[in-house]
């Protein structure tokens, strides 16, 4: 670490500002101090020669301009404490990353570096894209199960995990197969727990969207009871043309809990006394496992019939894997982009994210990471993502 971020902090500048001064992005700038990497692409003298004209402007002495590119000397193990960071050095800290990374884009020059026509890592164009682990093969084909024959499955995932892309790869998978299933999805765009935050899903919203996909040209009935009579027999009907039901709610973490029990009811909707005349998924946060505990009282009775499964991160062994397909879906070679120190770095960062020590490595998490270490490569002249460039993000 350069003595240059002692030298900001006398003074009292963010880093961010430096950075503005010279034309270099935050993230190179944080490299420059805290690793001592320089931009490739740029005359080191002539750089060195805007910040120590920067720090003259903004009152630095000439001492600490003159040694501001030595290196600081290491803090002994039993040294004071220091006292609490400025504010400055707590917003502009790039060591200091958060748990999720904001969402990331190649840029033009990264692409161009890198021989890439197109995002690699951006979303999926089709199921050939999608990178199916071993956990992810449980998982999708339970919910196939589950659509082409019978069940009651939540899927529970963090956010990025990947839930929503199964959702699409089901859908795919059911229309290429012209398998007899229909497909119903409720809006859930205002969807939320209570009436205070948003608009509540009811069961009488179910039963609409149900009605709009078994039986499109039928008025819907007016009161609940005739709606719900209608609606059983619109199943019926349509069951014995041949057609399974599927009801899939995404965000069903946001579903109140009157709403959770009464989906039971709905699945005790039966033909010929043993035959259920729909299939329910359930796509939702970590939050809707906590509302099916089985300490519940609230919602025992669904706890008890609702099979769980949940989508892990992807295995530390399989991070390599994972990249390596996604960039051999455009026949580029991981070891053209990423060194084998980089992609452990990535694993360390996103392995142990947090005080909890709780595993990030989601693909959307993943990928956001890999395109910022490939940006900030770009920019500093490295030709490949090393570690040094991974701890710079």
């Amino acid at each position: 670490m350069l003595k240059l971020k002692d030298v900001l902090a006398e003074i009292k500048v963010p880093q961010a500002d430096l950075a503005r001064a010279v034309d270099l992005s935050q993230a190179a700038i944080a490299q420059l101090i805290n690793h001592n990497q320089w931009p490739k692409s740029l005359d080191r003298n002539a750089l060195q020669g805007r910040i120590q004209t920067f720090l003259a402007q903004r009152g630095a002495n000439v001492a600490a301009i003159a040694a501001a590119f030595e290196e600081m000397e290491p803090r002994r193990a039993n040294a004071e404490a220091p006292a609490t960071p400025p504010e400055n050095d707590q917003v502009n800290e790039q060591e200091c990353e958060p748990m999720l990374m904001a969402k990331q884009v190649l840029t033009p020059a990264t692409r161009k570096q890198f021989g890439l026509f197109r995002d690699p890592l951006d979303e999926l164009q089709d199921a050939d894209d999608m990178y199916v682990s071993p956990d992810i093969r449980y998982v999708r084909e339970s919910m196939y199960q589950v659509a082409r024959h019978d069940g009651f499955l939540a899927v529970i995932g963090e956010s990025g995990a990947g839930k929503s892309t199964l959702r699409r790869d089901l859908h795919n998978r059911l229309e290429a197969e012209n398998a007899p299933v229909m497909v119903i999805e409720p809006y859930i765009l205002a969807m939320e727990d209570n009436d205070t935050k948003g608009k509540t899903l009811k069961s009488t919203h179910i039963a609409e969207a149900i009605m709009a996909a078994v039986a499109p040209l039928e008025k819907t009935k007016s009161s609940p009871e005739a709606r719900f009579a209608q609606m059983h027999r619109a199943l019926k009907t349509s069951h014995a043309a041949g057609n399974r039901h599927l009801l899939i709610i995404e965000e069903a973490h946001s579903l109140p809990i009157p709403t959770l029990k009464q989906l039971k009811r709905l699945r005790e909707l039966e033909v010929g006394g043993f035959t259920k005349l729909i299939s329910i998924i359930l796509i939702g946060q970590p939050e809707l496992l906590h509302k099916l505990s089985p300490r519940n009282g609230e919602v025992r009775e669904v706890a008890q019939r609702v099979e769980i499964v949940e989508l892990s991160p992807i295995s530390v062994t399989a991070v390599e894997q994972h990249l390596a397909f996604r960039f051999g879906r455009l026949q580029k070679p991981l070891q053209e982009v990423i060194s084998q120190c980089g992609i452990q770095a990535i694993i360390q960062r996103l392995s142990t994210s947090g005080r909890d020590k709780t595993s990030q490595l989601y693909p959307l998490a993943l990928s956001n990471l890999v395109k910022a270490a490939m940006n900030l490569a770009t920019q500093i002249g490295e030709p490949l993502v090393t570690a040094d460039v991974v701890k710079g993000v």
